[in-house]
């Protein structure tokens, strides 16, 4: 299989939650105080995480609650400016680790351990969107979910 022929720069810790704030304001949007905290929250998890327990966890840090569905808007946010993607299947969400960067989600999930390894296949890409055009359909966000069992847990 192809993979992605552009080079990524894989941001993590402070140096992740800075590009992504660059990426979003380029983006043309705000970055809050409260948009750095999900942001944050959601970077330090490397599975899924539901906006669920990004709000219970802001909510226990901050000391008052934080309301789910801020974080689903925020969150929403997140993944049209490629800052965040979403696997579909869990509900739940996952930091882009080089934030702005446009292409298709492709997921190998866990289903034993809820892992979710992300993979960057511009072949797998094409066909997909190929398959949409032939249709005479416009994909916007492809997502692509295989379900099984990692190799930790097969």
């Amino acid at each position: 299989m192809g993979q992605h022929t552009h080079s990524h720069h894989e941001h993590t810790g402070p140096d992740l939650v800075a590009e992504a704030a660059r990426a979003l304001v380029a983006g043309g949007e705000q970055w809050t105080s409260m948009r750095e905290a999900v942001f944050a929250e959601l970077a330090r998890h490397e599975r899924p995480v539901s906006a669920y327990d990004i709000a219970d966890n802001l909510s226990a840090a901050r000391g008052k609650r934080v309301a789910p569905n801020s974080v689903y808007r925020i969150l929403d946010l997140f993944v049209s400016n490629n800052l965040a993607m979403r696997v579909e299947s869990a509900n739940a969400y996952l930091a882009n680790t080089h934030p702005g960067c446009a292409h298709d989600c492709i997921f190998l999930v866990c289903d034993e351990c809820g892992e979710a390894a992300h993979v960057d296949d511009e072949e797998v890409s094409r066909a997909v969107r190929a398959i949409a055009a032939a249709r005479s359909f416009r994909a916007e966000r492809p997502v692509l979910e295989i379900r099984g069992l990692c190799k930790a847990c097969a």
